[in-house]
């Protein structure tokens, strides 16, 4: 089984990369591929809760984040730096991920076979 880490690093709403990186781990995923996502920088803010598109004028692609675990996607981190510079509280966030350090993230991308960033 082939293991891929989707790294997201771009705010949500600004371009299409999110819906993109999260539509191309969930296709992955349901090929039988071992997919890890990994938030980071300013993508971070993709997992806050309560959080309306719509209003920005983008389609609610974030709603399928809670579809993680339906895909078998277990494997979801976010960076603790990321959300310090940002002032966002782990509590915040819309789903279960595991906020990590740098270390963490850089061991995580070391041995997956394919890194992808978006």
């Amino acid at each position: 089984m082939k293991s891929l880490a989707i790294v997201f690093r771009h705010a949500p709403f600004g371009n299409t990369s999110g819906r993109e990186g999260l539509d191309l781990a969930m296709l992955s995923a349901s090929f039988e591929q071992q997919v890890s996502l990994i938030f980071t920088d300013e993508a971070v803010l993709h997992l806050l809760a309560g959080q309306t598109p719509e209003q920005a004028g983008a389609k609610d692609y974030l709603s399928a984040l809670k579809a993680l675990p339906l895909y078998d996607i277990e494997t979801v981190l976010v960076s603790a730096e990321s959300l310090a510079i940002l002032g966002i509280n782990a509590s915040e966030l819309s789903i279960d991920a595991q906020v990590v350090t740098a270390d963490l993230i850089t061991q995580t991308l070391q041995t997956v076979d394919e890194v992808l960033v978006f």
